[in-house]
């Protein structure tokens, strides 16, 4: 081992794919969740009741999203002390010149950075803000507003392209998004960072619902109701383990995502906003969301979330799962998790 490596594993710094693209994107999520999105649903809740407390807990709720963005981050990738505090004034820099894309990118490039000088000298109270602030800073400003417009473009095309084509993009929309949710990566972050909203948006949730309500449904006989509220409210992620096991029990959630998410752009053309895009039935985020992107829907929102978001899922799912338990593709005990 190079002095080179040694001095990164000495100082916690894994610079791997997994820890910049699955545990950083992971983590942003999270810190998107505790402040954006909660604030999202508190201004939902102030603008449809008209209390104040509601549109004042949302406005300081959303202000935080840079800083929670950098301290989620900083904590999964292992900082501490020092590189952990200076971090957030990278993450609402990064936040304002590049959107989440921008304060992830600066924040990663600025704790790695500040880790390495942590402890290294004895005015570390002012080499590592330092360190940590300036490098993150200029990162911000060299490729936050790049990161942003590439994430808007593939964002529009993606509406655009759905709004063209309704049928396959809806299908497609709705399997990716969908399988992102299951794999270990975020697709709520994902979704936020390239403003994935509007009718491609309403199909992204469609896949979402699909795997998270289908999961739960398919796999009752094996983890009755506690799995059925971990999957169905929690995350279809408790299935990857299964998934590797056994790839075919990812069959019939797909099919039913294929299904719903036509159902979605070209029956109820439900809209979603970009922070409930990625989410399907986590906390109910999803339909939340829907409600929020078309406040004045009516019955024909209504009917589609029921439809697309709860009861075509389980259904379809069943019905597949039934017929892939009948010709041996998925075997009793295939579903099984821990929950």
């Amino acid at each position: 081992m190079t002095k080179f490596k040694k001095f990164l594993q000495r100082k916690g710094i894994d610079m791997s794919w997994k820890a910049y693209f699955v545990d950083a994107l992971g983590a942003m999520a999270l810190g998107l969740f505790a402040s954006l999105l909660i604030g999202t649903i508190f201004q939902t809740l102030g603008d449809k009741t008209g209390i104040e407390a509601f549109a004042t807990i949302a406005k300081y709720a959303k202000a935080a999203t840079g800083a929670a963005i950098a301290v989620a981050i900083a904590y999964k990738l292992g900082c501490e002390g020092l590189v952990l505090f200076s971090a957030i004034a990278v993450g609402i820099a990064g936040n304002e010149l590049g959107g989440p894309m921008g304060a992830c990118a600066a924040v990663i490039v600025a704790i790695e950075l500040g880790k390495m000088v942590y402890k290294e000298t004895q005015v570390d109270i002012l080499v590592t803000p330092a360190v940590v602030i300036i490098s993150g800073v200029l990162v911000a400003y060299a490729v936050g507003a790049p990161i942003q417009r590439i994430m808007t473009a593939l964002g529009t095309f993606i509406e655009n392209a759905t709004q063209m084509q309704p049928f396959l993009m809806g299908i497609i929309v709705s399997v990716v998004i969908g399988m992102v949710l299951t794999l270990p990566i975020s697709s709520a972050a994902i979704c936020l960072a390239i403003g994935l909203g509007g009718i491609a948006g309403g199909a992204a949730t469609a896949g979402c619902c699909a795997q998270m309500i289908g999961f739960a449904i398919l796999s009752f006989m094996e983890n009755r109701w506690g799995g059925l509220v971990a999957q169905g409210l929690g995350t279809s992620m408790l299935q990857m383990g299964n998934i590797v096991k056994n790839p075919k029990i990812w069959i019939p959630v797909l099919l039913a995502a294929a299904i719903t998410g036509p159902i979605s752009t070209c029956v109820f053309h439900l809209e979603n906003i970009p922070i409930g895009s990625g989410m399907g039935t986590c906390g109910l985020v999803g339909p939340i969301g829907i409600y929020t992107a078309m406040p004045e829907g009516g019955a024909n929102m209504w009917i589609g979330i029921l439809l697309v978001c709860f009861i075509l899922p389980a259904m379809l799912s069943w019905l597949f799962g039934l017929i892939l338990r009948k010709i041996g593709w998925i075997k009793d005990g295939d579903l099984k998790i821990d929950c």
